[in-house]
């Protein structure tokens, strides 16, 4: 996949979770000579939905703190996967995320009740839908609707598609072919806006202010 988006000098997104990071430093510093964004994807890869507001809190702040000493710079976007009731509103009161993305409920960005710019992430063009019992089987079947998802969003006019791949599963030959043929189809457009999530989020302040 890294090959693949470099090639093409594509910019990505990659949520990394913070410890993840920490043990491959030669992954982050690829990540980071590409230019892509790196936003966060919490400390570990655990379910938070029963863990306590108090540990939780002390998770972002070290899901922060790790990744800021990692490269430099503290992630400017959220997306946890696996929340708790108190997720957002955590994040939204930590106050230094530009984004979160830790929401399914549009293909558009919008901002929260307190006031946070929500930018949703997909699980329906996503390659973890290969480990769903009705879900692709085949890079082709991934193909086509990673291809139709973008020429119905394109006819729409203005809409934001949200391409979600793992590199255990979009990684491996078939389902990576799979990509690139889309990627080429989207560059082949002409008139679509590749950007990492952090660049939509910058936009859509600027464009629709809260």
């Amino acid at each position: 996949l890294h090959r693949l988006f470099t090639q093409r000098k594509l910019p990505v997104t990659v949520f990394g979770v913070a410890k993840a990071m920490e043990d491959n430093p030669e992954a982050v510093a690829a990540m980071r000579a590409a230019g892509w964004e790196i936003a966060s994807h919490g400390l570990r890869w655990i379910d938070y939905q029963d863990v306590s507001e108090e540990t939780e809190s002390a998770h972002i702040e070290e899901a922060i703190a790790l990744p800021t000493r990692l490269t430099g710079t503290r992630p400017l976007g959220w997306y946890q996967g696996r929340t708790s009731p108190n997720t957002a509103r955590l994040i939204a009161a930590e106050g230094g995320f530009v984004y979160d993305a830790d929401s399914y409920a549009d293909d558009l960005p919008y901002y929260a009740a307190s006031g946070q710019l929500i930018v949703p992430f997909w699980l329906d063009a996503n390659d973890m839908q290969r480990v769903a019992l009705n879900g692709f089987t085949e890079g082709e079947q991934f193909f086509r609707y990673l291809r139709d998802t973008f020429d119905q969003l394109r006819e729409e006019g203005g809409r934001m598609m949200s391409g979600g791949l793992h590199g255990r599963k979009a990684g491996r030959p078939a389902r990576a072919r799979a990509v690139a043929r889309f990627v080429d189809h989207v560059i082949a457009s002409g008139d679509a806006w590749l950007a990492r999530r952090i660049d939509i989020a910058r936009h859509w302040l600027e464009a629709y202010p809260r």
